[in-house]
């Protein structure tokens, strides 16, 4: 048991290390990519966390296999290379002990890592869905950054606002209203301007959204005749939302499993096969780094890092491929990504008989032949 608890401990450790790295630079790439959206007014600033946070679940479920992957790695390969492994086999251990007790560690990371890809990261994408489509709706208020030149939800304007008061007010307002379309462009050819001292966004119940201007100057030039026509106002108002935006088709990406595994066509087929890919691979993975991380004490813990890491890029990268040519139809949706599932797993059995005596034995058996 005291051997179980260190073995299952040092994984563990390791595992967590290499996954809170691995989640630092992902989440401040997203970070650096979601704040140069709101600097250009792309999203409100207070929507920033709100962003990075629907993006964790997605990140999870696809950094949980590759730390669990280098945790096995590192922490079998320190202990191999510190002679510690010897020790152990000394009082018994052997090395299909150390594969038992780590498919410990890999089931309740396949456990965590399913909970994620099945569950919360199609929640997760749903509800990213639904934030995008309120700050459509609301691009008149919440969207609406001073100092920026922005165009309205109904593309029938363009704002500038100088400053926003606490009371939602908008301090001086610039408009520039632009032809409904290349017909009235052609009729009337003249894009008005409008200043004013002040505004507010009305929303009505029907989702309409309107700019009330007050205080200002309403100015026009008609290309016919070059003259400009100058209309001073006390209040203004015109449409920039016209109705409730309508909920958009959403990617499969967000739609729930247990939805998406009744739909038959061939690109919900692919996600749902991907998305058992990811717990399937944590206990495939295990198998083969395991092995991987014998190394010889004079080597080093690193010296198989490399050829692991190759193995993992190649078996993600043909999980992708074949993704791709079942959503292509280049590849049957029954046969699917299995096949890729069966060959590494063979690979990982192959490296694992390699090191134990049934394994020399079916070698030398081989080789009489």
């Amino acid at each position: 048991m005291i051997i179980f608890r260190y073995l299952l401990g040092e994984v563990s450790r390791t595992q967590l290390g290499v996954f809170l790295v691995l989640m630092t630079i992902f989440i401040s790439q997203k970070f650096v990519r979601v704040l140069g959206d709101a600097s250009d007014g792309g999203i409100p600033g207070d929507m920033v966390m709100t962003f990075i946070g629907l993006t964790i679940p997605h990140l999870i479920g696809i950094m949980l296999p590759l730390s669990l992957f280098l945790g096995i790695l590192l922490a079998y390969g320190r202990i191999y290379a510190e002679n510690e492994m010897t020790v152990f086999h000394a009082c018994g251990v052997s090395e299909w002990y150390v594969v038992r007790i780590t498919l410990v560690a890999a089931l309740v990371t396949a456990f965590i890592t399913g909970l994620f890809t099945l569950y919360l990261s199609p929640l997760a994408a749903e509800s990213e869905y639904q934030v995008k489509e309120k700050l459509a709706k609301d691009i008149g208020i919440s969207a609406l950054v001073p100092g920026r030149f922005q165009k309205t939800s109904n593309d029938k304007a363009v704002v500038y606002v100088r400053d926003i008061g606490k009371d939602n007010r908008l301090q001086q307002v610039f408009v520039a209203q632009l032809p409904d379309d290349e017909a009235d462009q052609s009729k009337d050819d003249k894009v008005s301007l409008i200043y004013a001292a002040s505004g507010r966004v009305i929303e009505e119940d029907t989702g309409e959204q309107r700019l009330m201007l007050d205080l200002g100057n309403r100015y026009q030039k008609d290309k016919r005749t070059g003259e400009f026509e100058t209309v001073t106002f006390g209040k203004y108002e015109m449409q920039i939302q016209e109705q409730k935006v309508e909920h958009k088709r959403r990617k499969l990406t967000a739609l729930p499993t247990l939805e998406l595994m009744k739909d038959k066509s061939v690109e919900a087929i692919a996600e749902v096969q991907w998305r058992f890919s990811f717990p399937l691979s944590v206990m495939i993975l295990t198998l083969i780094a395991v092995p991987l991380s014998v190394v010889n004490p004079r080597q080093g813990k690193f010296a198989k890092m490399f050829p692991a890491l190759l193995l993992f890029l190649c078996y993600f990268l043909l999980l992708t491929s074949g993704r791709t040519a079942i959503e292509d139809g280049i590849l049957a949706p029954e046969v699917g990504l299995w096949p890729i599932h069966i060959i590494a797993l063979f690979l990982g059995w192959t490296l694992l008989l390699r090191s134990r005596s049934s394994g020399k034995k079916i070698k030398a058996k081989l080789k009489r032949r």
